[in-house]
């Protein structure tokens, strides 16, 4: 539905303008939304961490609790001395399976590193989304060639932002010092 004033090519001009920059809004939008959910979604991971990592210690606390009411038993019972190698063995598991949970919690912080990768890449994607947005930049009643050079810019743009951004967003997620050895994922 061309209107009688619009020729073919103004009318293309036009349209492909248009479909760039809602392109570009819309993109825009969605990128910033999936933003949002990853920071929240990184919040949210931090307090689950933190609260298992608590109770992991309060269930270290408790159990040392408990071995010396053990060991006290033991030094009043010479009968139950016996038991003695039994309870240390069962402490020594329990410590190991406590200290490798701990250990495991570590992993949240490789997971955030992972997510503020995420973010970069939106950001980028929100960068590179921008450069789609031409609004203006073609006048209506330009041609052809005009349309092309507004085309080609565009193009131009985006190769340049997609080769900044591919140095920033490669990088390794690490963690240090845990218990198992250091680990480098990607």
């Amino acid at each position: 539905m061309r209107s009688k004033d619009t020729s073919p090519s103004n009318e293309l001009s036009m349209r492909v303008m248009r479909l760039l920059s809602l392109a570009s809004e819309h993109g825009d939008q969605h990128l910033a939304e999936v933003e949002r959910d990853l920071v929240q979604m990184d919040v949210l991971l931090d307090e689950a961490i933190k609260k298992l990592c608590a109770s992991f210690m309060a269930i270290h606390r408790v159990a040392d609790l408990q071995q010396e009411v053990l060991d006290g038993l033991l030094a009043d019972c010479p009968a139950a001395s016996g038991h003695a190698a039994r309870f240390a063995a069962l402490r020594g598991e329990l410590d190991r399976h406590i200290g490798t949970a701990v250990t495991g919690l570590q992993f949240q912080d490789m997971t955030s590193q992972l997510i503020g990768r995420m973010a970069l890449h939106l950001a980028g994607m929100r960068d590179v989304f921008g450069t789609l947005d031409v609004n203006g930049s073609v006048p209506p009643e330009s041609g052809t060639e005009a349309l092309l050079v507004a085309l080609g810019s565009v193009s131009d743009r985006v190769a340049l932002r997609f080769s900044e951004l591919e140095g920033v967003v490669r990088s390794t997620v690490n963690q240090r010092h845990m218990e198992s050895g250091d680990i480098e994922l990607f």
